[in-house]
C-alpha cells in the first residue's frame, strides 16, 4: 500500500503530464525551448518575492513568470539583436538574479535545491488544487487555441492571410505557457520545467502522424515517466523530479534511435 504522499506526487505528475506535454508540442514546433527556459529561470524570482512577502508562493511565480513573459514578447519586437542571443543573456541573468535573491533573504536558510530541482514527494493537498484548476484553465484555453496556433506554427504569413490575430495568439500561448511554468515549479523545479514540456514531445514525434496525435501520445509518454520515475526514486532513493525526467529522456533517445534505424532502412 502507498503512503498518501506518494499518492499525491503520482497525482501532481500526472496531472502536470497531461498539461504540459501538449503545450509542449507548440513549444517544439514554434522553437521556444529558450524561451520556456528564460521564464522558468525567471521563476526563481518569484519564489524570493513570495518568501520576502509571504505570500502564495505559486502565485509569487505565477505573477512573475508572467511579467517575464510580456517583457519578452516586447523584446522580441527589437530587430537590434537575434531574439536567440537575447534569450541566452536573459536566462542567465535571471537565474542568477533568483539565486542571489533567495539567498539573500533574511531567516532560516532557503532549500535552493528544493527550487531548482523541485520536491514532489512534499506536494499538498492545496498543491494538487492548483495543479487540477490551473490545468483545467490551461487545457481549455489550449483547446481553443489549438488550431490557430498550428496554423501560426505551419506559416505565420498565411496565417495572417485568413484573418488569424497572430500576435494576441501568441501572446496567450505564452501567458499558459507561464501559468504552466508557475505549477511546475513545485514538481520539477526550475531547472527541469521546460523538460517536462518539451522532452515528451520530442519522445512522441516519431511516431505521430498528425499534431493532435502527437499531443495525446506526449502525455502518455510523460505520465507513464512520472509513474516510472516515481517507482524508480522509491525503489533506489534518488531525487524523484531528476528521475522522471531521465525516464523521459531515456524515451526520447529510444524514439529518436528508432526513427533513425528505420529511416537507414528505407
Amino acid at each position: 500500500m502507498f503512503e498518501p504522499f506518494f499518492l499525491r506526487a503520482l497525482a501532481a505528475g500526472i496531472g502536470l503530464a497531461i498539461i504540459a506535454a501538449p503545450l509542449g508540442c507548440i513549444v517544439v514546433w514554434r522553437r521556444m525551448a529558450y524561451f520556456g527556459e528564460t521564464i522558468a529561470q525567471a521563476s526563481l524570482i518569484g519564489i524570493a518575492l513570495g518568501l520576502a512577502l509571504q505570500v502564495n508562493l505559486t502565485v509569487a511565480v505565477l505573477l512573475t513568470a508572467t511579467a517575464v513573459a510580456l517583457l519578452l514578447i516586447g523584446l522580441g519586437k527589437q530587430t537590434l539583436i537575434p531574439m536567440d542571443s537575447l534569450l541566452g543573456l536573459l536566462h542567465h541573468a535571471a537565474l542568477a538574479a533568483g539565486i542571489i535573491a533567495t539567498a539573500s533573504l533574511k531567516g532560516p536558510a532557503v532549500d535552493l535545491v528544493g527550487y531548482l530541482f523541485g520536491d514532489v514527494l512534499s506536494v499538498t493537498v492545496e498543491d494538487l488544487w492548483w495543479v487540477y484548476g490551473g490545468g483545467a484553465v490551461v487545457l481549455a484555453a489550449l483547446a481553443y487555441l489549438w488550431q490557430p496556433l498550428l496554423r501560426i506554427s505551419i506559416h505565420q504569413e498565411l496565417a495572417a492571410a485568413e484573418g488569424i490575430p497572430a500576435e494576441r495568439v501568441r501572446m496567450a500561448f505564452t501567458l499558459l505557457l507561464a501559468l504552466t511554468i508557475a505549477l511546475a515549479m513545485k514538481i520539477v523545479g526550475a531547472l527541469l520545467a521546460i523538460a517536462f514540456l518539451i522532452v515528451p514531445a520530442i519522445a512522441a514525434r516519431a511516431f505521430a502522424s498528425t499534431a493532435e496525435r502527437m499531443a495525446i501520445l506526449s502525455a502518455a509518454i510523460a505520465a507513464g515517466s512520472v509513474v516510472a520515475g516515481l517507482m524508480l526514486s522509491s525503489v533506489y532513493d534518488v531525487p524523484s523530479g531528476p528521475a522522471i525526467v531521465l525516464v523521459m529522456a531515456g524515451c526520447a533517445v529510444g524514439s529518436l534511435g528508432w526513427n533513425g534505424l528505420r529511416a537507414g532502412r528505407a
